[in-house]
């Protein structure tokens, strides 16, 4: 008889764990050239300039982002730097480790949401497995070790 009882991560402990990981990507961010807008403006280099800049930052936040999330919690620590830094990692509905796919769906399932104005990251204080909408989509739990 298995006797280790899974305790889903609570919902401030995953909060924190968001804004650690969101330092971590910001800092990467910022390492690359896209932390910020430049320091001239428009009259230096152009209105089309800023709006190709967005653009590239954005498409680079979103990639990076991915890698990011997707690679560590599919790694062999389950976790990103934030999770590890509090002790919790992301698990399927049996306890295994997630494959890459698995990883990604549960990355882009947080643009759902998120775009249901938070209400899919809310479920999170609210369902009996602490589960986000992202996460019952992509059948992820977030536990303790």
């Amino acid at each position: 008889m298995d006797t280790t009882t899974v305790v889903y991560a609570g919902f401030w402990k995953r909060v924190l764990a968001v804004i650690l990981d969101g330092l971590i990507v910001g800092a990467a961010m910022s390492v690359l050239g896209f932390g910020g807008w430049p320091m001239h403006g428009p009259a230096v280099y152009g209105p089309k300039f800023y709006a190709s800049f967005g653009a590239s930052a954005g498409v680079v936040k979103i990639a990076l982002g991915w890698l990011y999330y997707s690679l560590l919690e599919s790694s062999k620590y389950q976790a990103t730097l934030g999770k590890m830094a509090l002790g919790i990692k992301v698990t399927d509905l049996s306890g295994a480790r997630v494959d890459f796919a698995r990883a990604t769906g549960r990355y882009f399932g947080k643009i759902l949401s998120g775009i249901i104005l938070g209400i899919g990251f809310l479920m999170v204080a609210f369902t009996a497995k602490k589960q986000g909408l992202h996460d019952i989509l992509a059948k992820t739990l977030v536990v303790n070790k």
